[in-house]
């Protein structure tokens, strides 16, 4: 892998910050030139989904790592630091694809009537004359083709080893692999711990590319940018699902793009906490909220780490930096196609992450650092933590840590004032309405011969187009059957961690970071969203909780 690709050098100066800066730019043109009138013919929608990024990592959000095309998408577009996902990625993707609640899809249940009593994004933007278009990160038994998307390449699966998903190629090492605790129903006889991919109608089981400089971050936009240019001059809209698994484990990335990151978090944690932290005051994101605090309860402090440890903990966090400077820059690519094609303008570009950073400890190649090919390591809790500056806890947990997403939306034709952080909230299961709303799609009682459950979020293109908030009723959370729950009404925040345990309170307006459990000062509060909680769970058919304050 030391000779990793030579012939992908090219894409790394062309998708730089200079060459989406004209798209940019121009974008920020035409804010001054057009007016707020909606535009005339539907728009184009790019969907980027991140997986198991934190709230902090991308520099819009106050990071450190190198995102300069993201960064200018929130500079010429919208910053949501009140939208959130399910914590986890399967139901998120869920919630994206169909507007409701994972639960009342059966997400949890993987079988064939997974999602019979919904429709997908795909499949009503279809009706409205799109071209529907996804690769990436899918997970979930039927393939993407088969719930209206035209052309799909990608992962059907949670996740997989970057450099080759598939059996080793000759003169490289054993790929590194993590077991596959639910193998899909189709015939694995070759290859114990498949991870299950597949190109438009065909799964493959196991993926095996032959090419050697293959990066799953650079295939999925590879076969992006080929579907733009096949499609992207039709005389029709297209819709384009980009659902990446940066930076989702295992932790690999090309060695120049590592080299790059390599010495710069031997800081440690605490330190870059403190500074994201300082970032994001400064970027207005918080501006009722002074203080950082305190480190996971699970994290030591980077001064009681043995000094022979640190490098092995900057490696790993330079590792995960240099995936997504990699996203940041493959999004890049992606900006200046639809520039080349020339609808920059009336196309809208949503970026955001299915869950916060991922705490998981265990390294399924001990012994064999994180980065290359042979490797399947994790980033661990400390940075994890650090990635999901300023907040409390990780992927899977209800606190804000797990479900609060970055969330950006350019739309240059729509949004005249770019810029704007919103502090609204709003929830995975608003984009399905916002999307038909914007596309003047209509979003069907039945399809296929199939009831469909009515939609569940609020459309956001209120807030496209200016309006400051939109009426928006209780959100609520299930991460787990029976565990991690929580229910988020007006100024406060109901959550636990396991069925058993008491219900926290948090006034969620004066206290965003969940220091201050208000539950014994507030027993009538409890009581009134336990018994919200109570009454959804019964609608989506999930268990109920009693209050325990």
């Amino acid at each position: 892998m030391n000779t990793y690709r030579n012939n992908r050098r090219s894409f790394l100066k062309t998708a730089g910050l200079a060459a989406v800066s004209l798209l940019l730019d121009g974008c920020a043109e035409t804010h001054r030139q057009t007016s707020a009138a909606a535009p005339e013919s539907k728009p184009n929608i790019v969907l980027i989904m991140a997986d198991d990024m934190g709230f902090s990592d991308v520099g819009c959000y106050g990071g450190e790592i190198d995102t300069p095309n993201i960064d200018r998408l929130a500079a010429n577009g919208l910053r949501f630091t009140h939208f959130y996902n399910n914590a986890i990625c399967v139901p998120t993707r869920a919630s994206l694809l169909t507007g409701l609640y994972s639960q009342q899809v059966g997400i949890n249940a993987n079988s064939p009537k997974v999602y019979e009593n919904s429709v997908t994004l795909a499949e009503v933007l279809k009706t409205a004359g799109y071209r529907t278009l996804m690769t990436g990160k899918w997970h979930a038994l039927q393939i993407p083709v088969q719930r209206g998307f035209d052309r799909y390449y990608g992962l059907a699966d949670g996740c997989c080893n970057y450099f080759n998903p598939g059996l080793r190629r000759a003169g490289e090492p054993e790929p590194g692999r993590k077991p596959n605790p639910n193998p899909w129903p189709e015939d694995q006889r070759l290859f114990k711990n498949a991870r299950r991919w597949a190109i438009d109608d065909k799964v493959y089981i196991p993926y095996c590319p032959k090419d050697k400089n293959f990066y799953t971050t650079d295939a999925f936009t590879d076969h992006a940018l080929d579907y733009l240019d096949e499609y992207g001059k039709e005389d029709r809209p297209f819709f384009l699902y980009l659902a990446y698994t940066t930076p989702h484990y295992p932790i690999q990335a090309p060695p120049e793009d590592i080299a790059k990151y390599r010495g710069k978090y031997l800081i440690g944690w605490d330190k870059l906490r403190q500074q994201r932290f300082n970032r994001i005051k400064k970027l207005g994101l918080f501006p009722n909220t002074d203080h950082l605090p305190p480190r996971d309860e699970i994290v030591p402090a980077w001064d009681d780490v043995d000094v022979k440890d640190k490098d092995l903990w900057d490696l790993r966090m330079a590792v995960y930096a240099a995936m997504l400077d990699r996203l940041d820059k493959n999004i890049g690519r992606i900006l200046e196609k639809i520039e080349h094609l020339g609808k920059s303008r009336n196309t809208l570009v949503i970026f955001l992450s299915d869950n916060g950073g991922c705490s998981e400890t265990r390294d399924y190649t001990p012994g064999i650092p994180p980065g290359p090919l042979e490797s399947y390591c994790v980033v661990g809790a400390p940075w994890a933590n650090a990635s999901n500056t300023p907040f409390r806890k990780y992927k899977a947990w209800d606190y804000e840590g797990g479900i609060c997403t970055p969330f950006i939306a350019c739309w240059p034709s729509v949004i005249k004032t770019p810029g704007r952080i919103v502090h609204q909230f709003a929830h995975i299961i608003d984009i399905m309405p916002t999307l038909t709303g914007i596309t003047r799609a209509d979003y069907p009682a039945h399809y296929n011969g199939r009831t469909i459950l009515p939609v569940e979020g609020k459309s956001l293109l209120p807030i496209f187009r200016g309006a400051e908030l939109i009426e928006r009723g209780p959100i609520f959370f299930q991460a787990f059957p029976n565990r991690h729950h929580a229910v988020h009404a007006g100024k406060f925040k109901l959550v636990s961690t396991a069925a058993g345990d008491p219900w926290k309170l948090y006034d969620i307006e004066n206290d965003r970071f969940e220091t201050n459990d208000l539950a014994r000062q507030y027993p009538q509060k409890v009581k009134q969203l336990n018994n919200m909680f109570n009454a959804w769970a019964k609608r989506v058919s999930v268990e109920s909780r009693t209050a325990k304050p």
